[in-house]
């Protein structure tokens, strides 16, 4: 299978985590790179690691059982499931954590293999997705998490804009960062990570609004896509075409651009509209809804539109395009943050490797 493909320009990631992982660094930030958008593909990871990032992490211990061999701490960022806590402290140095059920599994998993497992502790801050909400059920966590000898308390952290697109703040996270210090006090601990987020908390840096504290930030889009994600405003000097589609036109045909008979349901259970535009050209190309949105893919050809399509057909209008396309030609298109995560995991999908 040669198309469809996603080409992953190695080259460009590596200056995006240098440019970002140096930002991060004037303030005195660790990047944890997250690999999860490109299913922990090994080479695309060593980027990262050759770009500067202080952490591996990833939401799937799949994913970070590929990266087994590579000899920089990593961590699990989805909060584990006690099902799979052997493998959690087999594959993942550190990981984010809320249960204190699941962190005693952690530790007896730990203990077993003779080793020491570390824990960051969550804390809700408002976003309403993981996390201790209150700051005493954070007390008692830290109290009894203490107490197990198979895990160390490594810090907190928190997530924001996620679930609830709360924006982090020198308000939000400057709680954080209070409720650190307060733990240390409290309990007469040194808390190494303070962790403040992921690719939404950057536009504090880029306005100079750096918050002191905050030592570490979990990165994924910005890295790829070389934005902030609070606001979707670009980081300078970076690039947003790190990963591109590659398809391949399988049909030309001039067309009605209304279908004809009676209009029912889709193949995905919608009633379609349509706007008469009269007899188009219109273009298939070799993939489907199985492998990507079609709202998360974008033609780098400005007179090609999206249609639509089903699970196995991307349907487009290139009836304003300069380029005579013919079969077998190629379309390219950038691509969106879940365009990428939804492409890298489609097995239908060729990952090529460009420099």
């Amino acid at each position: 299978m040669e198309y469809p493909k996603v080409e992953i320009d190695l080259n460009k990631l590596k200056f995006n985590v240098k440019t970002i992982v140096d930002i991060c660094n004037q303030c005195g930030i660790q990047v944890a790179g997250v690999t999860k958008v490109f299913c922990g593909h090994s080479e695309i990871a060593k980027a990262y690691i050759d770009g500067g990032v202080s952490y591996i992490a990833d939401s799937r211990v799949e994913n970070l059982k590929k990266l087994k061999d590579f000899h920089i701490p990593k961590i699990l960022v989805r909060l584990p499931m006690i099902s799979e806590a052997e493998d959690v402290v087999e594959y993942a140095d550190i990981s984010l954590n809320s249960e204190i059920k699941t962190i005693k599994a952690l530790s007896d998993k730990a203990l077993e293999r003779g080793k020491v497992h570390q824990i960051i502790l969550m804390v809700d801050l408002g976003d309403l997705r993981e996390g201790y909400y209150y700051d005493e059920d954070v007390y008692e966590a830290v109290k009894n998490t203490l107490k197990l000898d198979g895990v160390k308390l490594m810090g907190i952290g928190t997530n924001l804009t996620c679930y609830g697109g709360i924006i982090p703040n020198e308000d939000n996270l400057g709680r954080l960062v209070k409720l650190s210090k307060n733990i240390e006090n409290r309990f007469d601990i040194d808390l190494n990570i303070i962790s403040g987020g992921n690719s939404s908390s950057l536009h504090l840096l880029m306005n100079g609004q750096s918050i002191e504290g905050i030592n570490n930030l979990r990165l994924g889009e910005s890295l790829v896509l070389g934005g902030e994600t609070a606001y979707g405003n670009r980081i300078n000097n970076t690039y947003d075409d790190v990963f591109q589609l590659v398809a391949e036109i399988i049909e030309i045909k001039e067309k009605p651009s209304v279908p004809y008979g009676e209009i029912g349901r889709d193949a995905f259970g919608k009633v379609p509209t349509f706007v008469d535009k009269g007899i188009r050209k219109r273009i298939i190309c070799g993939i489907g809804k199985q492998d990507v949105d079609f709202d998360t893919i974008f033609p780098i050809d400005k007179g090609i539109n999206i249609l639509g399509g089903s699970s196995d057909h991307l349907l487009l209008d290139g009836t304003d395009s300069q380029v005579d396309y013919e079969i077998g030609d190629k379309i390219h298109f950038r691509l969106s943050y879940g365009g990428i995560l939804r492409l890298m995991t489609s097995e239908y999908v060729k990952k090529e490797i460009v420099n």
